[in-house]
């Protein structure tokens, strides 16, 4: 990896972590630029601005949601099994979810404003998830607007857990809500 490689991760790293703990208007470029150890001018150098800092964040939420599901694809072929292991592999991150929220979440709202297309990109993490859930269950035999239907649904309640998880600082109702979800997407032998 080059210098100018490695400068611009650790930017983007750092940004994401100060943007997921501090939000995106609580979280300074000259802070981005201290946490990543690189210096303030530099940072103009791979982003003009702290929009295209934002997107940058929301490409790698995007990239890491695609690189897990491509993971579960490959590890079973088994619709059900895979279901289960998004959400075992979801579940890792029960704990920082419910210490500072969704990382995802948190983006969409606060890019929306002072970067939209950040937020776009960001959401585009939530739709993936979506249409590949919703891809598993049609495989099952569900039609595809049941699948859908059961795909947003799950996501949602994913999304409420951990909003209501971090309100409380409760990491068993995360852990509740990922049990539900996999018994409601994989108990079903006779589908519509």
């Amino acid at each position: 990896m080059s210098k100018d490689n490695s400068k611009r991760e650790r930017l983007v790293s750092a940004a994401a972590r100060l943007f997921w703990h501090q939000g995106y208007h609580g979280a300074s470029i000259k802070d981005i630029a201290q946490e990543a150890g690189v210096p303030l001018g530099n940072v103009y150098y791979y982003f003009p601005d702290k929009a295209k800092l934002a997107l940058a964040v929301a490409q790698i939420f995007t990239a890491e949601t695609e690189k897990m599901l491509d993971e579960v694809s490959a590890a079973s072929h088994d619709p059900r099994k895979r279901l289960v292991q998004l959400f075992d592999r979801l579940a890792t991150s029960d704990s920082s979810r419910v210490l500072h929220g969704c990382p995802i979440a948190l983006a969409c709202r606060d890019f929306r404003e002072p970067a939209a297309d950040a937020a776009a990109e960001a959401g585009n993490a939530f739709s993936r998830l979506i249409v590949w859930i919703a891809k598993q269950r049609q495989t099952m035999g569900e039609r595809p607007s049941i699948a859908l239907t059961d795909a947003r649904q799950a996501i949602v309640e994913w999304q409420g857990a951990i909003a209501v998880a971090h309100a409380l600082q409760d990491t068993m109702l995360l852990g509740e809500a990922h049990r539900r979800i996999r018994r409601n997407l994989t108990s079903r032998t006779k589908l519509h």
